[in-house]
This record gives C-alpha cells, sequence and structure tokens, in this order.
C-alpha cells in the first residue's frame, strides 16, 4: 500500500514532533520533512513534492498563504491542509484562493485530522464546521438582498441531506455510515447536487445552498462541541 507522504510546516517544534508522532502511528501516513518557517516550506515542498502539506499560517519568513500560493506553483499536484488556532475568515479565504483544499483548527480531535488528510487524498474539500459557519456567516451579510441564481433543478431530500452533513464537516466516509449508503453512492449524490447547482466544490456549493434555504446556518455548529 502507497503511503501518503507528508511534510509538516509549522514554527513550533513541539507541534511539529507531536503532529509526526500522531500522523506515524497510521499506516499508510509517512512524514518525509519538516519545516519552521514559510520559505522552508516552499523549499521542501519543491524538493520532496508531497502529498499533502501540514500548514499553519502564522509563521517566520513568510505566511503560509503565501507559502501555499507557491507550494501549489511548484508543485500542483501537492494537496495542501491548513492546520492553524486562527478561523478569522480573511484568512480562510485567503487561503482558499491560494489552493489550499482543506482548513482546520488545532482544537480538532486526532482523528479528525487523519480523516481530514485521508479525505483531501480522495479529493474532497475539508472545512471545520466552526470555519464553514464562519465563511457562511460572511457570505449571508455580503450576498444579502442578492439572489445569486437559483440552482437550475430542485435537489431531492437526500441530496438536501447530504449537504447539510457536508456542512458539518463530514467525509464522504461519515456521511455514507450515518446515512447507511455506500461512499460510492454518497460521492454520486454529490456529483448530482453540483451539476443541479452549477458549482465544483463542496464549499461552493454549500455556499449557494445557504443562498437558496437549503442549508441554514442553524444546521451548521457555531462551535466544536455543539454536535
Amino acid at each position: 500500500m502507497a503511503k501518503i507522504r507528508i511534510l509538516i510546516a509549522d514554527d513550533h517544534a513541539v507541534l511539529r514532533e507531536g503532529m509526526r508522532r500522531l500522523l506515524e502511528q497510521e499506516e499508510d501516513l509517512e512524514v518525509v520533512g519538516e519545516a519552521s518557517d514559510g520559505e522552508q516550506a516552499v523549499r521542501l515542498g519543491a524538493e520532496l513534492k508531497p502529498d499533502l502539506v501540514l500548514m499553519d499560517i502564522v509563521m517566520p519568513k513568510l505566511s503560509g498563504i503565501e507559502a501555499t500560493k507557491q507550494i501549489k506553483q511548484v508543485s500542483p499536484t501537492t494537496n495542501v491542509l491548513i492546520l492553524t488556532a486562527y478561523s478569522d475568515t480573511q484568512y480562510i479565504l485567503g487561503l482558499l484562493e491560494a489552493g489550499a483544499c482543506g482548513y482546520l483548527l488545532k482544537s480538532a480531535h486526532s482523528s479528525e485530522i487523519t480523516g481530514a488528510i485521508h479525505a483531501v487524498q480522495a479529493g474532497e474539500s475539508v472545512l471545520d464546521p466552526v470555519v464553514t459557519r464562519k465563511l457562511l456567516q460572511r457570505v449571508v451579510s455580503v450576498a444579502r438582498g442578492t439572489s445569486g441564481g437559483k440552482a437550475r433543478e430542485q435537489l431531492t431530500r437526500r441530496e438536501i441531506e447530504i449537504l447539510k452533513l457536508a456542512s458539518r464537516g463530514r467525509s464522504n466516509k461519515n456521511i455514507a455510515n450515518e446515512l447507511f449508503l455506500t461512499v460510492r453512492t454518497v460521492k454520486a449524490h454529490l456529483t448530482n447536487i453540483f451539476n443541479k447547482m452549477g458549482v465544483g466544490s463542496r464549499t461552493d456549493a454549500i455556499i449557494k445552498a445557504l443562498r437558496e434555504g437549503y442549508v441554514t446556518l442553524d444546521d451548521i455548529p457555531s462551535e466544536a462541541g455543539d454536535e
């Protein structure tokens, strides 16, 4: 079984050491390098071309946003998963625009972090529920009074159910287990949702679903313990 090769980028040595130990408990995860600042993260990203970079936002020399941009330029196939203490919408939007495909808070449980790594490598985008709520609150504020265009077709009850679970940060596997479906069926539903809504990602689908009333902020936990 091919292992997922990971680069950890964080300026706190204790966190890097703890994260390495956590990740290497998983048989299919391998930490191939550690970076203590943004410039080193870019250099090691170019040299090692890891499958995934676990990236902090605030680092010396180069921010996580700029480091993400540069890593995606030199190694487009490398996925970037943000793990940070910051949940400000300016960081969230900046990192998503830079090419990050996941955003977790450091308060996440170890199983959530490893689950997010596997989800990202499977082609999913991952957002912490608290982060999603903040992002959508901003969308609601900006989009208030605008329709943004309706989905081309009405979503089914099952599709709405899946969208609501996705907005709570559930992976395809988690959704499948909760609804007693196969992962393949969940992926098929998500493809139908994207096609109906005219979007290309989970985040875009959730934002549009919020605008159209399929999902409300009440469906998304305001704190990590609201589940």
